[in-house]
């Protein structure tokens, strides 16, 4: 019986003895029951005691051990700034913590001169295990796994000692974290550039192979375009058709000539035609199409939706390895910017050349 419990059953029995004691005074009992009263005030407790020890047994012999066993000696370094590989060649994180452990009986009982120094490699080679298979970017994450793989005692190589670590730390260089914030800066814009790219080409091959196509098929993208506006569409025709002989380095079919009769003639063409009237008709080329197109769109001379719209055309063309078509546009529509030196002036050939951000692009 422990002590708490012995106290116990002595406060118990005299609280007992108090109330028996009133309830005797209260009833008066005879003079013969308080001595009663006394002895089995005493022998009550005894004989509980008593019992309780017999239960209890003799005290076992590994707890004696244990008692008079000499306590466990347990110490303790610090590692400090030390390398550790990871996934990544030539990119290191650098490793620190507290490594604590005790001694055990080894085979042989050879002494150990430096248990620090095997405590430190144990720990080292555990941490090293788990870090050669994580990515440097990831090493906030890989400080929480080691501060849990560490956090137990486990034996060295040679069973002489238990070790395990704590106040772990783990980190990259300066320089290697830079490096990694750069290389995730270029992998997210190649990413952004990758799709970008993706979409334009889809958007050309999407222009050329269905929207311009054929004249047919331009009539009825322009129809949706249009809310399904048949006289506008028709009234568009002409225009549709250039659209498609330009964007196809084609002639207009012979069937839409008609539709072109008030457009073929321009006022540079009548004039050249007052000037030279032997000169004989010209083919009209794919640039001829496409001005004729700005001219009935509204598109006048100098302004910047025609450079815009010729080198979204252009574009599309030499998709179609039509190489010569697209340049004879660009030059047309969008030819370099000259410059005059003045006054020292540099030259900016970026400066008169339109924005293609300017206006809506050709879907």
């Amino acid at each position: 019986m422990t002590t708490a419990r012995k106290t116990t059953t002595v406060l118990l029995t005299i609280l007992c003895g108090l109330l028996l004691t009133i309830a005797g005074l209260i009833q008066r009992w005879p003079a013969w029951t308080w001595p009663t009263l006394a002895v089995l005030l005493l022998v009550v407790p005894a004989t509980v005691f008593r019992i309780a020890s017999l239960r209890r047994g003799p005290m076992p012999v590994s707890f004696e051990e244990q008692l008079t066993a000499s306590p466990v000696e347990r110490t303790d370094c610090h590692i400090s700034q030390v390398s550790l590989p990871s996934l990544w060649a030539d990119y290191n994180f650098v490793f620190s913590a507290t490594v604590r452990w005790y001694l055990v009986e080894s085979p042989g009982n050879t002494p150990v001169l430096n248990p620090a120094g095997l405590a430190g490699e144990a720990v080292l080679n555990r941490a090293r295990a788990i870090t050669e298979n994580r990515e440097p970017g990831q090493a906030s994450l890989v400080q929480h796994e080691l501060s849990g793989a560490l956090s137990r005692m486990c034996a060295d190589p040679t069973g002489h000692l238990q070790a395990m670590a704590e106040n772990i730390n783990l980190t990259l260089l300066e320089q290697d974290q830079e490096r990694l914030i750069k290389l995730a800066k270029v992998r997210k814009d190649k990413a952004v550039w990758e799709h970008q790219r993706k979409y334009e080409q889809s958007k050309r091959q999407y222009l050329g192979e269905d929207v311009l196509k054929d004249t047919g098929s331009a009539v009825v993208w322009w129809l949706a375009k249009n809310d399904e506006h048949v006289e506008r569409t028709v009234a568009d025709l002409a225009l549709l058709a250039q659209l498609t002989s330009a964007a196809n380095d084609t002639d207009v079919p012979e069937r839409l000539q008609n539709l072109l009769s008030q457009q073929s003639e321009g006022p540079a063409d009548q004039d050249f035609a007052e000037e030279d009237p032997a000169a004989g008709p010209q083919e009209r080329t794919a640039a001829d199409h496409l001005s004729g197109f700005f001219d009935a769109m509204g598109f006048p001379e100098g302004d910047v939706r025609r450079a815009m719209v010729a080198k979204q055309i252009s574009d599309i063309v030499k998709g179609q390895n039509r190489h010569e078509t697209a340049e004879s546009l660009l030059r047309r529509f969008d030819p370099p910017t000259t410059f005059t030196p003045n006054d020292g002036e540099q030259p900016n050939p970026d400066a008169d050349r339109p924005d293609e951000s300017s206006g809506p692009p050709l879907t």
